[in-house]
């Protein structure tokens, strides 16, 4: 199925471009089902989505078209072939603001330069949540036209089910759903007539062209003003210092100003149970991706997690009459093995080397023995070709020569789905090294662009130590002394 759909985005790519694609890239998986490529020919450039949700779909492309017309900054949505489930749409890039972020930190410090993207962010918001709830067509949101009182319990009960169960953390179940419908209500008290992003945190945020655009909006619905910020201020492994989380609530809060009338006190003092059940909601995720499918990246966010509830409860900054559910929360700031998630991707080095056969496997030097060796030659080779000869798997007409067959695609994905699963394996036990070697006849165009393929992945994926080494790179006529 995965290939029928990708050669259905190919066509889609033709309908619209006038050319077929000559690389199609498959992008690195996130939280969601839905399947992103890469498609290109020269300068021409764009994604291709694959989902099988058509309700969700429907939103997504409800929303963009609503919102490029009120002049937001999100991706154009070339064309959309509503019975396959698949799209195209404006190419971003690939730098999200977290990865500008996780760039530009100086020391303990974020850089001027991100502090200036998080300052464009907090000045956007309040228009797209105020003046995009006047554009959006609600009836196409999914599953739920609102944040209302049933979204709200399906996060708690998220949190209840995937983290607080699968983590082993005790609990009274019936005073702790009190303690649930105390905020509810609370929260449902609020005016929640506003466009809710829903997900709007550092990675559904880009950078491109030095402006931040806005993406992954597909959930959004009507809600209260607050949530979006807290998603923002309070966005986990982004990990905001205290100080500039209050410098952008005050940005904020001028921002919205420009647009309605607005209680700074009233809002502060309501913005914290909207945090609370934001940290809830993403802990949720982080123990139905993490424990339940096994996927350790996001086990790593849960120490920040618990660094954001442990801010609320000391500073006194969670709703009253919850005491069962502060108890709850004490006990997982006091577990001490939670916190260990964020330690053992420190422990995991993965060396990737590109080689040639015609030189001998390349040795393990981590006393385990070897590690993945993937034999590339019964790929297309483009040493073969006179164009190409000169050229290495760093260069795009390499890539994009590679990319064209299929064959290369559904290597390329066995290859890196297999790594993935024992990198995941190796962190749960703790195990600190993996070694993965690609070979070809020459060490210089299919072996350095699966090497290529396999770090861009993993770095995406996890966050650990990776050593690339193309050990041939010496002997490429580029490197060559004469």
């Amino acid at each position: 199925m995965s290939d029928l759909k990708q050669g259905a985005l190919q066509r889609l790519f033709f309908e619209h471009f006038g050319l077929w694609p000559s690389g199609i890239e498959m992008l690195p998986a996130s939280g969601s089902d839905r399947k992103y490529y890469r498609l290109r020919n020269g300068d021409v450039s764009c994604l291709g989505a694959i989902n099988s949700d058509k309700k969700e779909n429907e939103a997504f492309v409800s929303f963009t078209k609503a919102l490029l017309g009120a002049g937001f900054p999100v991706p154009e949505v070339y064309a959309y072939h509503e019975s396959e489930g698949i799209w195209l749409l404006q190419d971003l890039g690939d730098q999200t603001l977290f990865s500008a972020l996780a760039k530009g930190r100086e020391a303990s410090d974020i850089s001027d330069e991100v502090k200036g993207y998080y300052y464009k962010v907090v000045n956007l918001l309040p228009a797209l949540q105020i003046k995009g709830a006047e554009v959006i067509p609600f009836d196409k949101c999914y599953p739920r036209a609102a944040f209302d009182e049933r979204s709200m319990r399906w996060d708690l009960n998220y949190f209840k089910y995937y983290f607080l169960r699968l983590a082993h953390i005790p609990f009274d179940e019936q005073r702790l759903e009190d303690d649930f419908e105390v905020l509810v209500k609370k929260l449902c008290s609020v005016n929640s007539s506003w466009f809710m992003f829903r997900d709007f945190q550092s990675r559904n945020i880009m950078i491109k062209d030095k402006d931040v655009w806005f993406i992954d909006y597909q959930g959004g619905r009507r809600g209260a003003l607050h949530y979006d910020l807290a998603s923002l201020l309070y966005d986990g492994k982004a990990d905001l210092p205290e100080s500039f989380r209050q410098d952008l609530l005050e940005r904020y809060l001028d921002a919205a100003a420009a647009y309605i009338s607005i209680d700074r006190v009233a809002f502060k003092q309501e913005f914290y149970g909207f945090v609370l059940i934001r940290i809830l909601q993403a802990m949720g995720a982080y123990g139905f991706r993490g424990f339940y499918e096994q996927k350790s990246l996001f086990l790593q966010s849960i120490p920040y997690a618990l660094k954001n509830l442990s801010y609320l409860l000391d500073h006194d900054l969670l709703p009253k009459g919850m005491s069962e559910l502060q108890a709850v929360l004490k006990r997982l700031i006091s577990t001490t093995s939670l916190y260990e998630y964020g330690k053992k991707t420190e422990s995991l080095r993965v060396v990737v080397k590109s080689f040639s056969y015609k030189r001998g496997i390349p040795t393990d030097t981590s006393g385990n023995g070897g590690g993945f060796v993937f034999d590339c030659r019964g790929l297309p080779n483009p040493g073969r070709l006179d164009g190409l000869k000169e050229f290495t798997g760093l260069d795009r007409v390499v890539s994009e020569y590679l990319e064209r067959f299929d064959e290369v695609e559904e290597f390329k994905q066995s290859a890196l789905g297999l790594v993935e699963l024992t990198v995941q394996n190796y962190l749960s036990r703790g195990f600190s090294n993996l070694m993965v070697s690609f070979g070809c006849t020459g060490g210089q165009h299919r072996s350095v662009y699966m090497a290529e393929s396999l770090v861009k992945h993993l770095n995406e994926k996890f966050d650990i130590d990776i050593q690339l080494e193309h050990r041939e790179c010496d002997n490429w006529p580029q490197n060559k002394t004469h």
